[in-house]
């Protein structure tokens, strides 16, 4: 593994109050209290467009063929369903692809087509769509391949389709490529002359506005309910916006997530111990990486044929395939988090991207991995599993820094390449690698600005106002997501207020109260819950002040702040420099 970058690995963030609109003074009049400014930060500026917000309804949904190419791809699968055609539909191995996948092969089978769904595998095959997957579709007698979640940049790939006497409608949401086929149609909100309302749908946003267009052209009734259950999950696990149609579709669908009777979808959430009403963070952080796990390790068919099956019995055995899966997946990638994190605080200057690669890397973590060490050295990273020749792996930026773009002025020496501002997908000759990484190390000149550590909080609360009553307003802004994250809260001059719990690996429970004069007893006591704290204690001995979250904890009954950040107060007790 090559080694670069130095110093801290946890340099302090920079607190800052987020700017407070001037739209708050109308939702103040109007009412809205707490919600005022946090609801006037995510771009509501009237009571309409509060209430529109805090209530999402299908009215939210845009028409379908509003999107460019919807209208030919509507028809053209339509009549393959029509004809009883078999239509081969092609996803990714993510929630999102998986998601998508599954969700528009019960649609075409419901309408009588014959489906054959191909996922491609991770680690013998890579990303996106292949020519290797026409092959399959070609064998298995299609006619059509609709692609979701990928093929917007597989030129080669839909030509050869295309060769073989195949239609292909591509359905995507990736960064659109240039001189697409015109003999294929394209459905994608950021390809040119795309004039949909709302730009930000992932892959399963797109195939549940194909499977709407699909079922109106065939005179059927659109069921909601079950669409929507499975668009959440990959809206969500995708990390896109949750603002607009997308804030639709995680809300209803996490409503109906909850009154599922999918084998599939009972089981999973049984594994990951989910009863009762389903959140975007169990979606995020349950559910999700249980499905994505199979993917990473494995074969992500083994998600699929759960989200499809109707054997009870067979989705008790997947759920728990995916649940050991995912066990061994957080064990990889803390291996890799922990390896590359010590390459990267080695000694000498830290450059503005950090790029890593190795033999023993499981290229099925290095992406989530690579999450983890841009959020904790808040520059860019891209890491990298090598196999034979070829490191194939992910990088994920931070806000402000556009990584796909970045990155585009190196393609020429990558084998492949692809993604989002925020994540890409490469496979780079291990010879390369060196050069390659000098060269984005010297052209990764940001602004400094960009490269300080910002937490942004909304509120800032006496412990006394941390309250059951709070907790209530704040999950109207539910659900939480890229966009609309969970407002964080400040409080300073505490101290604490008894013991501490330790419980699981590194974390901790503890209580605090505001620190002064008065009677303790008087003084009412806020909970604060520290997952992977243990070891920082330290700042949490004698007067200090936090920043979190508000969550409920069903063990303690009632809220709990899940600290962000916190850091020691000074003297008499003025907080530390901003």
């Amino acid at each position: 593994m090559a080694e670069r970058g130095s110093g801290q690995r946890d340099k302090p963030a920079v607190w800052i109050e987020k700017p407070v609109p001037e739209t708050t003074a109308e939702l103040l009049a109007a009412g809205y209290g707490v919600l005022a400014a946090p609801l006037a930060r995510r771009g509501v500026a009237t009571a309409a467009e509060a209430e529109t917000f805090l209530r999402p309804h299908r009215r939210g949904f845009h028409d379908p063929f509003l999107l460019r190419g919807m209208e030919q791809a509507a028809e053209r699968v339509a009549a393959a369903c029509r004809e009883g055609g078999t239509v081969a539909v092609v996803g990714d191995y993510d929630v999102d692809g998986v998601a998508a996948c599954a969700m528009l092969t019960a649609v075409l089978r419901a309408l009588d087509a014959r489906v054959v769904p191909i996922l491609p595998n991770r680690l013998t095959e890579g990303y996106g769509f292949q020519v290797a997957q026409v092959e399959k579709a070609r064998r298995a007698g299609a006619s059509l391949i609709v692609t979701v979640d990928c093929g917007t940049t597989s030129n080669e790939a839909v030509r050869k389709a295309i060769g073989s006497g195949m239609d292909v409608v591509v359905t995507d949401h990736h960064v659109a490529g240039s001189d697409f086929p015109s003999d294929a149609i394209q459905v994608n909100p950021h390809q040119d002359g795309c004039n949909y309302p709302f730009r930000h749908l992932c892959g399963a946003g797109l195939a549940f506005k194909l499977a709407q267009a699909v079922l109106r052209r065939s005179g059927r009734e659109e069921p909601l309910a079950a669409l929507l259950r499975i668009a959440c999950l990959g809206t969500i696990a995708d990390v896109v916006p949750l603002v607009g149609e997308n804030r639709v579709i995680a809300a209803l669908g996490l409503q109906a997530l909850a009154k599922a009777r999918s084998p599939g979808l009972r089981a999973l959430m049984r594994v990951a111990r989910i009863d009762g009403p389903v959140s975007s963070t169990e979606v995020a952080f349950r559910l999700g990486p249980r499905l994505n796990a199979a993917g990473r390790l494995a074969s992500a068919d083994l998600a699929l044929r759960l989200l499809l099956t109707r054997d009870a019995a067979q989705a008790d055995r997947l759920a728990g395939e995916l649940d050991s899966l995912n066990r061994a997946r957080q064990a990889e990638e803390r291996r890799v988090v922990e390896e590359a994190g010590e390459a990267f605080s080695s000694e000498g200057p830290r450059p503005g991207i950090l790029v890593a690669w190795s033999e023993d890397w499981h290229r099925g973590v290095v992406g989530i991995a690579a999450g983890r060490l841009a959020r904790e050295f808040h520059r860019p990273v891209v890491l990298l599993g090598v196999e034979a020749e070829t490191g194939t792996g992910s990088g994920r930026s931070i806000p402000g820094v556009d990584l796909h773009s970045f990155m585009t002025g190196f393609e020429a020496r990558m084998v492949r390449f692809g993604g989002h501002p925020q994540a890409i997908g490469l496979s780079v000759r291990v010879s390369e690698l060196p050069a390659l990484r000098a060269e984005m190390e010297r052209a990764a000149d940001w602004p400094p600005e960009l490269l300080v550590r910002r937490r942004e909080y909304e509120l800032d609360l006496a412990p006394d106002q941390v309250a059951p009553e709070l907790f209530r307003e704040l999950a109207r802004l539910e659900p939480h997501g890229e966009g609309n994250r969970r407002p964080l809260i400040r409080l300073r001059a505490l101290e604490r207020s008894g013991g501490v719990r330790e419980f699981g690996t590194n974390h901790v429970k503890l209580r605090a109260r505001e620190a002064g004069s008065g009677s303790r007893m008087s003084r009412r006591n806020v909970h604060l819950l520290g997952w992977g704290w243990r070891d920082r204690l330290a700042d949490l001995d004698g007067r200090f002040e936090v920043l979190g979250a508000l969550e409920w904890d069903n063990y303690a009954g009632g809220p709990v702040i899940r600290i962000e950040d916190a850091r020691p107060l000074r003297g008499n007790g003025a907080a530390a420099a901003k």
